[in-house]
């Protein structure tokens, strides 16, 4: 249980390091192995320091920890090295706070895997198609192709997927991730390449995963799902590495993009929960201590640790085969109302990344290179030019990283840098991250107002459960311009191109 500090005393622990990142020293919480850092600019400085004094204010009030106590407690997790990260986009959540990074010393026995430093919505990620149309081919049929768009990709709480699948074939989609669905005509071969590992997770282990979770994600598989997965229809608004969105097959102001977000349905949520129901027995036999009992964790080496590591890859998978059917599905949307073929219209993947992922990587830690387990929440993936596990298109402007915008607000396409890697361990923002909780954006909007606003700004919406839109709206989320800036100025990750949105669907 971590001692009630008054919100003066918290603040001794709290250091500026330079205008775009804070340090959290030892003691912040008990027992932690490393000191904690996070990266804000000054306005989301003030939303971080607000939520801390109002915890101070209110102690033992439900609800999550405050972020800087969250990325503080997962800094006490038994092999954790370098430092816990918290990205500009960070919030509370479960266990680790959202836009957390941690990493753990594979070849330290008493290492972890927590599955809350993965997140319920494993693989939860964005994937960023192209076409050569421009906004001009678009504007005269937008409501014809969001509704179109709507048609094609089921949505919603409970949506059902329209890819035919047997329990054989989610057998074969949880090992083979993107190389089902290339062999059952569902991707392009040139796909797996713009996709991160290449659309499979090698160590995906369908045995792992409990009947219940298969039986969950089975009606599910080419679903969008609720909350804040969306299908969007975005413009290139601005370019502001003209090399890099070259490369991206990104050339000029006005071209029409589509970016995905989505995850890996029940699938994913039941291999976490079925996952931390384990990990609370293995934590009791191995004796593992930990701040804040959302941290439930295994040894790495432990069968529980292995366990969630081959059921988390194939949930994986499945996020990858899912969000594959759904490009498959936009591409047909698309070539039927511009009667043409996805091909003709050249809408190619520029990239999918992931945002909730835990995996296996090569880093230099204090000059030596290490096998570190990399937790990434609500984080994601920036790996600079010239490393080997970017595709070779993108080999000399880094890896691109996609950040999801919320409903109605900009997106951005990002490149890896150098300075990432070696801070962040190769890790950026996900996205806006939220400022209110769901609670008080229900409480405190009105969904006519939210959709009233998106029609103001042109902005088509096809929303399965309207009374939800206040949960997805601007204002209960941090600015991801803000967020996307601080990212930049502090060298983890360089803006490229920065999208706008015309059409969204919703679940």
């Amino acid at each position: 249980m971590t001692t009630v500090r008054a919100y003066n005393e918290e603040l001794k622990f709290l250091e500026k390091v330079d205008k775009n990142s804070w340090r959290i020293k030892k003691g912040f919480v008990p027992n932690m192995n490393v000191e904690g850092l996070f990266y804000v600019n000054d306005f989301l400085e003030k939303l971080m320091f607000d939520e801390l004094r109002n915890a101070c204010r209110n102690p033992g009030m439900g609800g999550f920890l405050p972020g800087m106590k969250q990325i503080a407690n997962v800094a006490a997790l038994p092999g954790i090295v370098h430092k816990s990260i918290g990205l500009p986009d960070v919030h509370s959540g479960y266990g680790f706070a959202i836009g957390n990074m941690a990493a753990f010393d594979m070849s330290n026995p008493d290492a972890v895997v927590s599955p809350g430093g993965v997140g319920f919505d494993i693989n939860c990620g964005v994937r960023l198609l192209r076409t050569n149309l421009t906004e001009q081919d678009v504007l005269p049929v937008k409501e014809q192709l969001a509704q179109s768009l709507f048609d094609h990709i089921p949505v919603g709480v409970g949506s059902k997927g329209v890819i035919p699948m047997n329990a054989r074939d989610l057998e074969e989609a949880l090992e083979m991730g993107m190389d089902w669905s290339l062999r059952e005509g569902y991707a392009w071969a040139e796909d797996k390449e713009h996709c991160e590992e290449y659309g499979r997770m090698l160590q995906a282990d369908p045995q792992k995963v409990s009947p219940r979770a298969k039986k969950r994600g089975l009606p599910q598989l080419g679903t969008l799902g609720a909350g804040n997965h969306y299908a969007e229809i975005q413009v290139v608004d601005e370019i502001f590495d003209t090399h890099a969105s070259q490369k991206m097959g990104i050339d000029h102001k006005g071209q029409i993009c589509v970016m995905i977000h989505s995850g890996s349905r029940g699938l994913g949520h039941q291999v976490a929960t079925d996952a931390l129901v384990q990990m609370e027995k293995a934590m009791k036999r191995d004796k593992i201590e930990v701040n804040d009992r959302q941290l439930a964790c295994a040894k790495i080496t432990s069968p529980e640790g292995q366990d969630y590591l081959k059921a988390m890859a194939a949930a994986g998978n499945y996020a990858f085969v899912n969000r594959t059917s759904m490009t498959f599905l936009t591409r047909q949307a698309f070539a039927k109302i511009f009667k043409s073929t996805p091909d003709d219209l050249d809408m190619h993947v520029i990239y999918d990344v992931s945002h909730n992922i835990a995996k296996i990587e090569e880093h230099i830690v204090d000059g030596k290179q290490k096998t570190l387990l990399l937790h990434r929440k609500g984080s994601t993936r920036a790996f600079p030019p010239h490393h080997p596990l970017i595709p070779v298109d993108y080999q000399l402007i880094g890896q691109p990283v996609l950040i999801g915008g919320t409903m109605g607000t900009c997106s951005y396409v990002l490149t890896g840098t150098d300075e990432g890697m070696k801070n962040t361990f190769g890790t950026t923002c996900h996205g806006a991250g939220r400022a209110w909780s769901r609670a008080k954006s229900r409480r405190n909007l009105d969904y006519h107002d939210v959709l009233n606003n998106l029609a103001e700004q042109g902005i088509s919406v096809r929303v399965a459960s309207p009374k939800l839109v206040m949960e997805e709206a601007p204002q209960s989320y941090k600015n991801v311009t803000d967020v996307v800036n601080t990212c930049h100025a502090a060298g983890i990750s360089k803006k490229a191109i920065k999208l706008r949105p015309i059409a969204v669907i919703k679940g």
